[in-house]
């Protein structure tokens, strides 16, 4: 879920005349929640949950109601912060080495910050773990954040559970005190009061409420008598946490004195995930609140990627409870920002989205847009990369084309159950005709992006499976998955920033675990060069000191048991030593 929130500042170097009704330019804060489905507020019909302070700002805003994002988190985030479709920027998916940005790409961050605006970001990121693509690597400045997809996950820090975990503040890990979203809301907060006398940029993104579902019992407990199934209770008291903190987030802005000239926009990343139980990824709901809808996270049915955007500004005249039912995307929250901060993007952006702000303003003349490519590259189990048509939707303000071939009538049947294709060719051939651009477009971004070795920002760097460049398939991603030692492995794309001599420590658990390696035989493939050794029993890890040219290059590693099977080392350390020889 995305909030974004703007509030009074000076007036930013380099940006264009300060916009009608506001005195001075708005800062920024976008607030993103996890896996938060479109019926899971009350405010949307939801007959047990009850989010007062969100519905508050419902009965506020401006709400687009035909608003949509990716069906995965990673590719919303990358839409939202490059206002470029996801295949193109090279995030396009949460694992298998392809939920980090090209390097070339630049963000809202970097937008923000080059026009005099101080950045923070807190929370969760998942657009890379390691330099270059961290959030400090990408206009950042104020950070605490946590890696991979979510708390707990295999790049995170080992043995954080949502309580009192350690994150990363500006490239060092601390001890936090307090549940995760209590102090998201914290920092952010802070950082808040921090810059009230300047422009800033505040990017909330929260992990919550995706799973695992923990939470203090006293936000579930309310539901427990309630829910058709005891998970739910935990689900609802995670949202029940966020819409308490977002009351007092609002409640603290009105204290500064900053919301009258604020911009408040709020929405989820895609459909919901704990929220219902559904036969597969596309059915209607068998049990639990959709809002009528059909498909989940990762479905292409509008239950998988419709979300809710609410969005106000006092101070700009945008506001006042009302409903707009235009099609919009997540690749137009870039473009509608800067056009009310009043912040030129350069031509060569290469902007997909475009700026909802005729919309706002009640000028639907001056809204162009026809209809909307976007694709969900390999779905769900990343069945196969750089396939045509597969996992693709293309949406009109009536129409929904998914896969090329099934045509649904949103507005006559919104529960999408009647595919229309052969009642209507003309409507599939026009469609099918907008998606070859796009196609076209998208191919050179499914291109391998890397990460840095030897990089001083970042050394040693701690690689996990989570970022295997696998040809098809998910990669271990969390610690269930790799309790089992799956015989799997894959390269990891990387570019060796400084020549010379680099150690090379394998492991099947991270290193704060402490946990020995359980394989006889050790193997990696690095560029031309291959080696192997023995591994001793109870060694914490399998180390390889090699020398390695700067420049692009792959590593792939083997762990052997007795019977001569192998996986991968699901988490290899690599540290630059120096010059080779030295």
């Amino acid at each position: 879920m995305l909030l974004a929130v703007a509030v009074a500042g000076s007036s930013a170097a380099g940006a264009t005349e300060t916009p009608a009704g506001a005195q001075r330019r708005p800062n920024v804060i976008l607030v993103l929640t996890d896996d938060q489905g479109y019926g899971d507020l009350s405010c949307h019909g939801n007959p047990i949950l009850r989010t007062p302070n969100i519905d508050r700002f419902y009965a506020e805003a401006v709400r687009f109601t035909d608003f949509h994002v990716s069906p995965l988190c990673t590719p919303t985030r990358a839409a939202l912060l490059t206002g470029r479709d996801p295949g193109k920027v090279g995030a396009y998916r949460t694992s298998a080495g392809r939920m980090m940005l090209h390097r070339g790409e630049r963000t809202i961050a970097d937008l923000f910050a080059a026009n005099g605006y101080a950045t923070g970001m807190f929370g969760k990121w998942h657009l890379g773990d390691h330099a270059p693509h961290r959030p400090q690597d990408r206009g950042f400045q104020d950070i605490v954040w946590h890696r991979c997809g979510a708390i707990g996950h295999v790049s995170d820090v080992w043995g954080n559970d949502y309580f009192d975990d350690i994150y990363e503040r500006n490239g060092r890990l601390e001890q936090f005190q307090g549940y995760c979203t209590d102090v998201w809301f914290r920092e952010a907060l802070r950082f808040v009061e921090e810059n009230r006398d300047r422009p800033f940029f505040l990017y909330l993104p929260l992990n919550a409420p995706h799973t695992p579902l923990n939470v203090e019992e006293k936000w579930a407990a309310p539901y427990e008598d309630k829910v058709p199934w005891p998970a739910l209770a935990r689900y609802y008291g995670m949202i029940a946490n966020i819409d308490d903190n977002f009351g007092r987030f609002r409640q603290r802005i009105r204290e500064l004195g900053l919301e009258e000239n604020t911009i408040l926009i709020f929405m989820t990343d895609n459909g919901t995930y704990s929220g219902a139980r559904f036969a597969d990824n596309d059915s209607l709901p068998i049990a639990g609140f959709n809002a009528g809808m059909r498909g989940r996270k990762a479905s292409i049915f509008d239950g998988g990627h419709r979300v809710p955007f609410f969005i106000r500004w006092p101070a700009g005249g945008i506001g006042g409870g009302w409903d707009v039912d235009r099609l919009a995307v997540h690749l137009d929250v870039l473009p509608t920002l800067d056009e009310l901060c009043g912040i030129r993007v350069d031509a060569d952006w290469g902007l997909d989205g475009q700026s909802l702000v005729p919309l706002l303003r009640r000028e639907p003349s001056r809204w162009t847009r026809s209809q909307v490519v976007l694709q969900f590259h390999g779905g769900v189990t990343f069945e196969r990369d750089r396939e045509k048509w597969a996992f693709a939707y293309i949406m009109t303000d009536r129409w929904r084309l998914l896969h090329g071939r099934e045509l649904y009538d949103i507005q006559n049947d919104p529960q999408q159950q009647t595919d229309l294709a052969g009642a209507y060719p003309d409507v599939v051939t026009a469609l099918r005709e907008a998606y070859e651009p796009y196609w076209q477009a998208v191919l050179p971004g499914f291109e391998p992006v890397r990460m840095d070795i030897g990089n001083p920002t970042e050394n040693p760097v701690e690689l996990s499976s989570h970022s295997w460049y696998t040809d098809h398939g998910n990669p271990p991603w969390n610690f269930r998955m790799i309790e089992k030692l799956p015989r799997v492995t894959a390269p990891w794309m990387l570019s060796v920033v400084r020549a010379g001599r680099y150690r090379l420590t394998l492991r099947q658990y991270p290193k704060r675990a402490e946990k020995p390696v359980r394989a006889v035989r050790a193997r990696i493939r690095i560029g031309d060069i291959e080696a192997e050794q023995a591994v001793e029993a109870g060694s914490m890890g399998v180390v390889f000191e090699v020398d390695l040219p700067a420049g692009p290059t792959e590593l792939t590693t083997w762990l052997y048991d007795e019977k001569g099977e192998a996986g991968g080392a699901y988490f290899t350390e690599v540290e630059y030593l120096g010059n080779a020889g030295s």
